[in-house]
């Protein structure tokens, strides 16, 4: 591996992982596209970017723990079906035709996109049930288990949207979905990790630059940053990497 794509790979995790840590949510589903443009095999992309995800929202986590910015009583539920599922996506994606996996990112990264720049949250009047919570929390924890390890995500862009329609505070629905991605994609790292191997110095110096980005951004978001912006931002982001996908699909 060239020293130009050490350099790049660094500063695009770097980025990425400050600005997607604002949010709770993993890079991984903008790393692998990103990694496998530089040059680096699909099989060897996807195992790193889950284990970046692991790196970059355990930091993650632990500031939003501090800051009280995770609801134990609804993650849980998510959290034990993403660890459950996510081998078993994991597991599969080696069957998968390389073609279809990656318009299969370019189909997620479209709907995590408009989930981004489109979706409001509107505060509901009373709580939810207890039934509705843990019924709701595992059918989001399955989704994003088993996609999350089939495409190499951590499934926070699943996991997000079913808080924030359960009236979780943004902030807190935040907080609690980077809990959930960190073992989902540690469950599913360990998956793929079975079935492949990694550049040791690539992952180390990755690993630092996705742990630092992370810590920077997630206390960015605890005190300054809108997240309003930070939402459109990023949506126009993950519809670009969408459409260079396909293009280069369609070519």
């Amino acid at each position: 591996m060239s020293m130009t794509t050490y350099v790049i790979s660094a500063l695009l995790v770097f980025v990425f992982s400050g600005l997607l840590g604002m949010a709770g949510l993993g890079a991984a589903f903008l790393f692998v596209p990103l990694f496998y443009y530089l040059g680096i095999p699909l099989a060897e992309a996807t195992p790193t970017a889950l284990l970046l995800n692991v790196v970059s929202l355990a930091f993650a986590a632990v500031n939003y723990w501090r800051g009280q910015l995770i609801n134990w009583r609804v993650g849980l539920p998510v959290l034990l079906m993403a660890v459950i599922l996510s081998p078993l996506g994991a597991r599969l994606s080696a069957s998968v035709n390389k073609s279809l996996l990656l318009g299969m990112f370019a189909a997620f990264l479209v709907f995590a996109g408009f989930m981004m720049l489109f979706y409001k949250a509107r505060p509901r009047g009373q709580p939810l049930s207890r039934l509705v919570e843990v019924g709701s929390g595992i059918g989001a924890g399955s989704a994003a288990g088993f996609l999350g390890g089939l495409l190499g995500v951590g499934g926070g862009n699943f996991v997000l949207p079913v808080l924030t329609w359960l009236g979780l505070d943004t902030k807190v629905a935040a907080g609690t979905t980077s809990l959930v991605v960190v073992f989902s994609s540690l469950s599913g790292f360990l998956g793929h990790a079975t079935m492949t191997s990694l550049d040791p110095w690539f992952v180390g110096v990755t690993a630092i630059m996705a742990g630092s980005g992370s810590m920077v951004g997630s206390q960015l978001m605890k005190t300054k940053i809108s997240s309003a912006q930070l939402k459109k931002v990023i949506g126009v982001l993950l519809w670009g990497i969408a459409i260079k996908i396909v293009l280069d699909l369609l070519g």
